[in-house]
């Protein structure tokens, strides 16, 4: 089990890793490990859009990593250490609100013009004029970017701010203002043709698949080694899982039902599996909803049998989760146990209790055994992605439980571009999905509670869609951003882990582990246990782009 405990205080330099040593190992069978090609096993439950604009929230993934880079690499599974990427250096002053990157120079972008420092103050601007562009809530804590010389771009922060390090250099991508400062609308900008700095250049789009080629003139020497690239669409785990056990994919990151047998026994020389918990999986109840009150959220949060759905929904893959969000063990230091058993051990599995709880909030139970108060039933439908076959099977297990206990819920199982719109958007009643994380718990509950990262009901929030806001808890969060201090980090932590326990604003039911096949036959260089040089899954961006920057034919 990986170690993802970091702390918040970031190297003031970093040393650049030779990524070129550390990818190649054995060179295989051209004397190179160059050549070849990956195929990536990776169930999105649609045909593509081949649309690439890595800050459209449902297009990221396809372009940010390989095509599109950031400013510094961080490790979650390597306690968040740093790799200089488009920067090579970086400093804190003025008390930690001021942090100046110095920019690589000799970068071009695919199209051969030039990369600059003036590209990556064009991009923090297109965000700040583009609200909606801005996916991490960046220009909530900055207060200016500016060009300083020739190559440093000087980052001013309303306040010390040094956790936000993470989304400022690592989780933003850096386009080109050669391009970008003639789009008339960014927010709608399709970028059918994306020009990075980036390993590799889309070469095709089709809607059964994405083909990547290497960049060759790529700023890290000798690399990338995979010459090609290709990403199917799959519309079910069924046909991604097949094209996996077959061989025809290599790259997995999706959930397989009786791995052993179907997979692992298939060639059990060459394959092989790690899934590490990261997030969590939740149900999300729209809060501007007036339906669900705290007692309607305390009750559904006793009443879900979080191991039964683990058992049944993930083959015990995923752990069940507890309602404080954090993930054990991997976050096992920064769990509150004494605060845990004040709430019932965290919401621990009690349907007599959440019964108890609706009664003595005046609902009753009609003669369908369904509770209602002033005339409204606690019936709601559930939106899920409909491909994902493991969520389908949790969601019925949820589903059934919730019923023992007088609530009603109805699936409605979405294609995945409804579905993400809808999560999104706040179209929904109750959703089920999951929200990314960080080096230390406190990034999944930024993600979840902060209302700067919100939108209201038909605009798009990057996360927070249950559309909770409370400024006592943004106060949490900005205490955490202004710290370097630990034991500050874990007091804030407590106290956004008592606002899950108290407030219910989602309710976490498996910890979401990334989902990592990986077939060895003629691929080296993959992430393992015992090199995690990266968050292994494709969806987890930019690191796919570090992964495929590994790799190399044998």
């Amino acid at each position: 089990m990986a170690n993802i405990k970091w702390t918040r205080q970031i190297a003031v330099v970093g040393t650049l890793i030779a990524l070129g040593a550390t990818a190649c190992g054995s060179t295989g069978t051209t004397g190179s490990g160059a050549g070849g090609t990956v195929s990536i096993s990776d169930e999105y439950g649609v045909t593509w859009n081949c649309q690439f604009n890595p800050y459209n929230a449902g297009d990221e993934f396809d372009s940010f990593g390989p095509v599109y880079e950031e400013l510094v690499y961080m490790d979650s599974f390597k306690d968040g250490a740093t790799t200089p990427w488009l920067a090579t250096s970086w400093a804190w002053s003025n008390n930690d609100d001021t942090l100046t990157f110095t920019i690589r120079n000799g970068v071009k972008w695919s199209d051969g013009k030039p990369f600059s420092a003036k590209d990556v103050v064009f991009t923090f601007d297109l965000l700040k004029k583009n609200p909606s562009l801005d996916l991490n809530s960046d220009w909530s804590v900055l207060k200016s970017v500016a060009l300083k010389g020739s190559d440093q771009v000087v980052f001013t922060f309303k306040t010390p701010s040094v956790s936000d390090f993470y989304y400022i250099a690592d989780e933003t991508p850096i386009v080109p203002q050669h391009i970008w400062a003639s789009i008339s609308n960014p927010v709608t900008y399709l970028d059918h043709n994306p020009v990075g700095t980036g390993p590799y250049v889309m070469s095709s789009c089709s809607a059964a698949n994405i083909q990547y080629k290497k960049n060759d003139s790529y700023w890290q020497k000798g690399l990338p080694k995979i010459e090609t690239v290709n990403f199917p669409s799959y519309l079910s785990n069924n046909s991604a899982n097949a094209d996996l056990k077959s061989g025809l994919d290599q790259w997995g990151s999706q959930f397989i039902p009786n791995i052993q047998k179907f997979y692992l026994d298939a060639n059990s020389k060459y394959y092989h599996y790690w899934f590490e918990p990261v997030y969590n999986v939740m149900i999300w109840p729209n809060l501007t909803n007036s339906a669900f009150t705290l007692p309607v959220r305390e009750a559904m949060a006793y009443a879900i049998n979080k191991s039964q759905v683990s058992s049944t929904g993930e083959y015990g893959y995923e752990p069940a989760s507890n309602q404080t969000d954090i993930v054990k063990p991997t976050f096992s230091s920064w769990y509150d146990s004494s605060l845990a058993a004040q709430y019932g051990n965290a919401y621990a599995y009690n349907p007599a209790k959440a019964i108890s709880i609706l009664t003595a909030a005046g609902y009753k139970r009609g003669s369908n055994g369904i509770f209602a108060k002033n005339g409204k039933q606690l019936a709601f439908t559930i939106i899920n992605n409909g491909g994902f076959s493991d969520w389908v099977a949790s969601v019925n297990v949820i589903q059934s439980e919730l019923k023992a206990v007088g609530i009603q819920i109805t699936p409605d199982n979405l294609s995945n571009t409804t579905f993400d719109s809808d999560v999104y958007d706040g179209n929904y009643q109750l959703a089920y999905d999951w929200d990314s994380g960080g080096p230390t718990p406190y990034y999944e509950l930024r993600a979840i509670l902060y209302s700067a990262n919100s939108a209201p009901i038909g605009k798009t929030a990057s996360s927070n869609w249950e559309r909770y806001s409370n400024p006592a808890t943004d106060a949490l969060i900005e205490q955490y951003a202004a710290t370097t201090n630990p034991t500050v980090q874990h007091q804030v932590v407590d106290e956004l882990e008592k606002v899950m326990l108290s407030d219910v604003p989602v309710i976490p039911v498996t910890e979401a582990v990334d989902w990592y096949q990986y077939d060895t036959q003629h691929i080296g260089g993959w992430v393992t246990p015992g090199d995690p040089y990266a968050q292994p899954a494709q969806y987890a961006w930019p690191d796919w782009g570090v992964v495929l920057l590994h790799l190399y034919y044998k």
